[in-house]
């Protein structure tokens, strides 16, 4: 077995891990290419936690095309999650892999366990995979905040931000500007001086405050987490000992 960079980590998922190739709704596909990735990381003794975006069902943001207040959207958003939460735990048992828990910011004791400190630890421990659905079970909170809040809680060693459509930070918009360069690396005062949107900025200033190691990295690339968790950085790079580093090649054009 290679040497692990990391033994415990929070991988932090948007909806759009279970929508596939489409904005929003679900691929089966999409769903299964979750599962091995994840299955994967835990082949090489890595302990997971993963937090579980709802974007794919409904987003807060969209609140005023509804007429509903933001408060109601974020709620139905954290039902998603947990939908999405339900269907990634069939699947990794379909798979073969039983010990798997759902954990919930907000009671739900018929579909998965309340999320407890002691109890996900002790999940952990004995080497069970732990989704978690709900955020921290309030309104106005993006699913960024509580991959931190969580990750502190569980004692991770990092965090690994799944995206979709781009590996990692870029100095500017890569969809607009083909001259755009990759962040290879940076510091957790650069991404708030240069306001890059990775994450909410409360979510990365609380990964400051407690030295989180965080990678941001395109989730589309097959076997990106067990080469993290095994040293190799992919994408970007964001810890207390890391320095502002441009990828040196334009990565479109």
């Amino acid at each position: 077995m290679s040497t692990l960079r990391y033994r415990r980590v929070v991988v932090k998922l948007s909806g759009r891990a279970f929508a596939g190739a489409a904005a929003f709704g679900l691929d089966s596909a999409a769903l299964g290419y979750v599962a091995d990735q994840l299955i994967a990381v835990r082949a090489l003794g890595v302990e997971e936690a993963v937090v579980v975006g709802g974007g794919n069902f409904f987003r807060g943001n969209v609140a005023t095309e509804w007429s509903i207040e933001r408060a109601e959207a974020d709620n139905i958003g954290m039902l998603g999650t947990v939908m999405n939460g339900i269907l990634l735990r069939g699947v990794l048992k379909h798979r073969g892999l039983e010990d798997v828990r759902l954990m919930t910011a907000l009671p739900m004791p018929s579909m998965a366990e309340p999320f407890i400190r002691l109890r996900a630890l002790s999940h952990l421990g004995r080497d069970r995979l732990v989704l978690l659905a709900c955020g921290i079970g309030q309104p106005y909170v993006t699913t960024d905040y509580p991959a931190v809040q969580r990750a502190i809680e569980l004692r991770a060693d990092a965090i690994l931000l799944a995206k979709h459509g781009t590996d990692g930070i870029y100095d500017r918009d890569p969809a607009k500007d083909s001259g755009a360069l990759r962040y290879d690396s940076l510091g957790y005062n650069d991404v708030l001086e240069r306001d890059l949107r990775v994450m909410d900025q409360a979510a990365i200033v609380l990964a400051r405050d407690y030295e989180l190691p965080l990678h941001v990295f395109d989730f589309d690339e097959r076997d990106a987490i067990s080469a993290i968790c095994c040293g190799e950085n992919r994408g970007t790079y964001i810890s207390p000992s890391t320095t502002l580093v441009k990828s040196e090649a334009a990565p479109i054009g």
